[in-house]
């Protein structure tokens, strides 16, 4: 009988229950929509999906070329959003110059969402915005002049690497490896040389780990799993997956830059700056009285961690791809190595004066820049105020992709858009032309400030390999354009043979 009262009461509690979740779910959704209701005249784009946006609209391994095929439907600007973040992807040459060029000031921002927070603290000079990334972009532009960026003296350096990168590629003896984290060692090591003072061995484990923590690092950010992160970073926290072997990564690099830090305290002298840290340091000093300019021991670990990633892995990513290409079409590898035998010969190495003689190597090293895209959606931008961009109006805060992709294969700018072709970069008569829509290293006032020495390192290393060497795929192998997608775009592992020429 108790029973029988009871199921009635249950049934009119649960039906109340019920009735409150099915409330307090439609007004989160209300409320979802009302926060992220779009302005007027605001890009259009695909329809978002409550609380997580578009995240799962998006391919996830091949991102950047999604985007572009989205800009034939929605046009060269059109937004998405990701969680809660707002996002306007700009497209093609005119609306990306527009953008960070016509309107560099507005376009100069960087994102601040809770993935950077925890990750850089948006410190250094990538991901830092306002007073203090003007001045750490100030001082780490003139320390990298004074250790020669820029300047012919550098030369020297980056050729004394390539003697230890040959000898090591001539133990191989001709047997086909992968050249991935010899490149990678060999590259970084410039950039070694002028923030610790010194290079490191090719079988330093210890080096050669934290490189490896940074190639996990840049593919792991264009993971889906970072979105979600960034949409939902409370929930994300209390849950397992690759989001955190990111934040692990990021801290075994920083324990890496730290340990070489208090090295340098042990025997630094003011007066005499051996390296990058020395100077950061003597500004740590200098500039105590200017805490909003971010010069501290913590900046110093960043902005080293800025330096790496942009004096390393996009470098020596667009040499793996160099050797792709390479591989992929021996008489373009066979034309380069007439006109090295032709201008420089193999009584001597390579200089950076040869590149006003070899124009077609010179296009060679362009267009593997341009088909290898290794940064193709460029480093995400944010709008710093109010502005209309292609007549429509993107409000300040707003993260701003541009996609590179579709400005290095806009058929307007290229002669063979989607074909690997070095005419993109010659004339009629043969000399090189650079087309506008070369902008690999981004553009404005937040391009890469490395790009003098990666145009430097490219040449010399590229037309060095190519006077010693011919590459070569495994016997019986086809070569294959497969990508990696992170924030870097880099070929899939593959081996390679460098048979003495």
């Amino acid at each position: 009988m108790v029973l029988e009262n009871f199921l009635p009461i249950a049934s009119v509690l649960w039906s109340h229950i019920g009735t409150v979740f099915l409330f307090f779910f439609l007004f989160i959704l209300i409320a979802d929509q009302l926060r992220n209701r779009k302005p007027r005249n605001y890009p259009p784009g695909p329809t978002p999906l409550p609380f997580i946006g578009n995240i799962f609209h998006l391919d996830a391994t091949q991102p950047h070329i999604h985007l572009t095929k989205l800009s034939d439907h929605y046009g060269n600007i059109f937004s998405m959003r990701f969680g809660s973040l707002n996002t306007v992807i700009v497209n093609k040459y005119s609306m990306v110059k527009e953008a960070l060029i016509g309107q560099a000031n507005i376009f100069t921002g960087r994102p601040n969402n809770d993935v950077l927070k925890r990750i850089m603290n948006c410190q250094g000079v990538t991901f830092n915005n306002g007073y203090s990334w003007k001045q750490q972009r100030r001082f780490t532009l003139s320390a990298l002049k004074y250790f020669g960026v820029g300047k012919t003296s550098l030369e020297s350096s980056i050729m004394e690497e390539y003697e230890f990168l040959h000898k090591t590629i001539m133990d191989t003896n001709g047997v086909a490896f992968d050249a991935h984290y010899f490149i990678n060692n060999a590259v970084s090591n410039i950039i070694c040389s002028m923030v610790f003072g010194r290079r490191f061995e090719y079988t330093d484990q210890r080096f050669l780990n934290m490189l490896s923590l940074l190639s996990k690092t840049l593919k792991l950010q264009g993971s889906v799993w970072i979105q979600l992160y960034g949409a939902f970073p409370n929930v994300m926290d209390l849950l397992p997956g690759p989001h955190k072997e990111l934040f692990s990564c990021f801290e075994q690099v920083r324990a890496f830059i730290k340990e070489e830090v208090n090295k340098h305290y042990e025997d630094w002298d003011l007066s005499s700056p051996r390296d990058f840290i020395d100077c950061y340091l003597n500004e740590i000093e200098k500039r105590k009285d200017d805490q909003k300019a971010g010069f501290h021991e913590e900046g110093l670990h960043y902005s080293v961690l800025d330096l790496f990633v942009a004096g390393t892995e996009t470098t020596s990513t667009t040499l793996l791809w160099g050797f792709v290409y390479m591989m992929k079409y021996p008489e373009i590898q066979e034309k380069v190595q007439i006109e090295v035998d032709t201008v420089i010969g193999q009584s001597r190495p390579p200089n950076i004066d040869d590149r006003a003689n070899m124009p077609y190597t010179n296009a060679v090293i362009h267009e593997v820049q341009r088909m290898g895209n290794v940064v193709p959606l460029s480093v995400p931008r944010m709008t710093t105020e109010n502005t209309l961009l292609g007549g429509y109006f993107i409000p300040k805060g707003t993260q701003i992709i541009p996609n590179l992709t579709s400005v290095l294969s806009d058929e307007s700018m290229w002669k063979s858009p989607y074909l690997f072709d070095p005419q993109n970069f010659l004339s009629i008569q043969g000399s090189f032309e650079k087309p506008d829509a070369f902008i690999p290293f981004s553009a404005g006032k937040r391009s890469c400030p490395g790009e003098t020495l990666a145009r430097m390192e490219l040449f010399l290393f590229f037309t060095s390999l190519l006077q010693s060497f011919n590459l070569c795929p495994p016997v019986g192998t086809q070569i294959n354009l497969d990508f990696k997608f992170g924030m870097t775009l880099s070929p899939k592992p593959f081996k390679i043979s460098f048979t003495p020429r």
